[in-house]
């Protein structure tokens, strides 16, 4: 798929996203900022954000222009105005139109979690040392059960760097 510029849409299902079931029974999902939407919900979400922005914009400005002496400042609150019809068109858009991915979780095997940290590894330019560590950021690791799976990849990665003694 072709993007330009800063392009936020792109094709469904991603790659490389095992967690996340998109829903088969939608037409045509896109991806948008990081979320799975159906086309034509998003159409209809564009529509109602836009008219109930622009609608209480216009009533705004409407209603204000009988208070307000200056037009500039009766403008500037009818913004305002308009910027809170945004936030009710979110809200009212996030209640009609439901997500349509299911997140599962499953425990990653033995053979996921190395090729993750291995991964964690390349990409951070090494996980350091569990010695490092604070004690609060050793003792929130050991609550996750995450300290012993550190631990051991630094120490099977010491052991390959040595060649295995």
């Amino acid at each position: 798929m072709e993007q330009t510029g800063s392009s936020a849409v792109s094709a469904v299902p991603p790659r490389g996203r095992p967690a996340a079931h998109v829903d088969a029974s939608a037409d045509t999902l896109v991806e948008v900022w990081g979320d799975t939407v159906a086309t034509k919900h998003l159409a209809w979400s564009v529509l109602l954000g836009v008219a109930i922005s622009l609608g209480a914009f216009e009533a705004g400005r409407f209603a204000l222009v009988s208070f307000v002496r200056d037009a500039a400042i009766a403008r500037a609150y009818a913004m305002l105005i308009g910027l809170g019809g945004c936030l009710l068109g979110g809200v009212l858009c996030a209640l009609l139109f439901k997500p349509k991915r299911t997140v599962i979780e499953h425990a990653a095997g033995g053979p996921e979690r190395d090729e993750a940290l291995r991964q964690l590894a390349e990409a951070s330019g090494g996980l350091g040392s569990a010695s490092d560590l604070s004690p609060s950021a050793r003792a929130e690791m050991e609550e996750l059960g995450l300290l012993d799976l550190f631990a051991s990849y630094e120490a099977s990665s010491a052991r390959a760097r040595t060649g295995g003694r």
